[in-house]
């Protein structure tokens, strides 16, 4: 029950201290959500992570001002590619051949019927589908993050285009689509961290059909 006890501990942050976390918890983060499943084995999106200052203070704006933002150890910005295109196809059925070491007939064929779909697919459709499997890996981060003790904070309240052009993410083909401050809480500050946490019934959310 250890995860259901961290899970419990865990909410979402409003004020961070400043404390810097120590690298080994940041890289099991980063490894975690590295290991989310995602369709196709694609992994359509990047991650990037700011610990540096100046530039956490350069997307405070871009996220209302909200103060977890420039107060964290750690941003984690989640970035979907902008569509799928056949030399990403390509290069991530290639990798999954390399370290396998071999070819297989149905993973090819496979391989082609996504390059006969995907890239002629509308862009903006193709970077939905790649922005859900981002959310995947998001969720194993913030999971991670309770696990090793560390406070984070949700956050799609933020202007994606000002945070793309601050990093340059659409240079590399990529979209922001949710971020996530690392760190740890300044209870002093957070109107938040005593306050009960609310889930509605078990009754209202689940449904067994058995």
């Amino acid at each position: 029950m250890e995860l259901l006890d961290k899970l419990n501990w865990r909410y979402a942050t409003k004020a961070m201290n400043g404390q810097s976390v120590p690298q080994e918890k940041i890289d099991n983060i980063i490894e975690a959500a590295s290991l989310a499943p995602t369709s196709s084995g694609l992994q359509p999106f990047e991650i990037v992570v700011i610990s540096n200052q100046a530039v956490k203070d350069q997307l405070l704006p871009a996220a209302s001002n909200q103060s977890v933002v420039a107060d964290c150890s750690h941003l984690f910005v989640f970035a979907a590619w902008d569509t799928y295109t056949a030399e990403r196809i390509n290069k991530s059925f290639d990798l999954v051949n390399e370290v396998r070491g071999f070819t297989n007939e149905g993973w090819e064929n496979y391989r082609q019927r996504l390059l006969d779909g995907y890239p002629s697919r509308d862009a903006e459709e193709n970077f939905a589908h790649a922005a859900r499997q981002a959310y995947i890996a998001f969720a194993m981060a913030l999971t991670a993050a309770a696990f090793e003790g560390v406070d984070c904070t949700p956050m799609e309240g933020f202007d994606p285009n000002a945070v793309d052009e601050i990093l340059g993410l659409r240079e590399k083909g990529l979209r922001s689509c949710v971020l996530l401050p690392v760190g740890y809480r300044n209870a002093e500050q957070d109107w938040l961290v005593n306050l009960p946490k609310v889930r509605k019934p078990k009754s209202d959310l689940v449904t067994m059909i058995e």
